[in-house]
């Protein structure tokens, strides 16, 4: 999955997310079954393949916008959208670039899409559909009710993995203090926590699209994702081969940038945290460093956690750790060494096998 290019189009949507004044605008022109193309930023590149029309510069409006598409040619606005810079514009993008559209304006927007940086709106006045184009890519914006139907059944999705993840992390966390585990354990674990992470930017996506009246969905999806990032980041910490300061995000962002069929597939992951590509690599005996259940006591800085993990090594050696052993490890002390014994204590009486 190209990060940068999804990143782009959810800044897009988010744009044109119902609640927005250029959303508003949208409207206006759908209603009057006018049509439109509208081109938003890299103003340095569009203006080289726009000729004619004539210059506004005026803040931009809903009623603004409306009345202009009334017009032939492109409206031309400012890279956030404030400003409406050029009316009237007809675009000249390079004809050879391929276009998989038929219809003249739809064209157009594409082939400026993918000659420039710019995000290309085409308001089609026969179909009363919102094309947005972005580097060649095309998004089109569907009826708010069709939106909600699928965010709901995306959450459902989530919660259904939610639960599951938190199965599978409480038998790792058994595991862990049996010292028991393997890699495939933590591999299974990944699968999940990789699965429910896409779900929830498809959640995301769908928030982004329904603008104002998506405040219920993204409240129930943040409570479905609540702690599950730092979750994610502490066991990279504790399962990366290479114990290095940001080593951790590096296999997130590895993780990330597999397919789905990678991610089915144990050996990738192997990889993806530095064990290299063993056939075995299921059956590996590892033990976790101890930063994801450290994670969990509370008041507990980073800054001592890591000195803990330092000092012990792993948390078969946190647990054999007296209250003497951890109170002498600097920012330590007496409370928090009792609550660091305490709180693991808990955690391995909650969890038994």
């Amino acid at each position: 999955m190209d990060v940068t290019r999804e990143d782009s189009m959810l800044t897009a949507l988010e744009l044109v997310a119902p609640g927005s004044p250029l959303r508003l605008a949208l409207e206006h022109i759908i209603a009057a079954r006018t049509g439109a193309l509208v081109v938003i930023g890299d103003e340095e590149n569009v203006d080289s393949l726009s000729n004619g029309g004539f210059e506004i510069n005026a803040p931009f409006t809903p009623q603004r916008l409306f009345e202009l598409a009334k017009m032939d040619g492109a409206i031309l606005l400012s890279t956030d959208a404030a400003c409406i810079r050029r009316a009237n514009v007809h675009l000249m993008p390079n004809p050879a670039l391929p276009t998989s559209e038929t219809g003249m304006r739809h064209r157009t927007a594409e082939r400026v899409s993918r000659q420039t940086e710019a995000l290309v709106i085409s308001v089609s006045q026969r179909r009363e559909v919102v094309s947005l184009y972005q580097q060649g890519r095309c998004v089109t914006l569907e009826k708010i009710d069709v939106i909600i139907a699928k965010a709901n059944q995306a959450l459902q999705t989530l919660e259904r993995y939610r639960n599951r993840l938190d199965e599978v992390f409480e038998h790792l966390t058994a595991l862990e203090f049996e010292d028991l585990v393997t890699f495939g354990d933590v591999a299974v674990v990944v699968q999940r926590m990789e699965m429910f992470r896409r779900v929830a930017r498809e959640v995301n996506r769908h928030v982004i699209e329904l603008g104002t009246e998506g405040r219920l969905v993204r409240l129930q999806a943040d409570e479905l994702a609540a702690g599950c990032d730092e979750e994610y980041q502490m066991l990279a910490r504790d399962y990366v081969r290479d114990p290095g300061p940001r080593k951790g995000s590096t296999v997130l962002t590895r993780m990330g940038a597999l397919t789905h069929d990678q991610l089915l597939d144990s050996s990738a992951i192997a990889v993806a945290f530095g064990y290299g590509s063993k056939a075995d690599a299921d059956e590996l005996h590892v033990r976790p460093r101890g930063y994801r259940l450290l994670h969990h006591i509370s008041a507990l800085p980073t800054s001592v956690m890591n000195r803990l993990v330092e000092r012990f090594g792993s948390l078969p050696g946190l647990l054999e750790a007296t209250d003497e052993e951890l109170d002498a490890i600097d920012g330590v002390g007496t409370r928090r060494a009792h609550a660091v014994a305490d709180g693991l204590r808990r955690m391995r009486e909650r969890v038994v096998l």
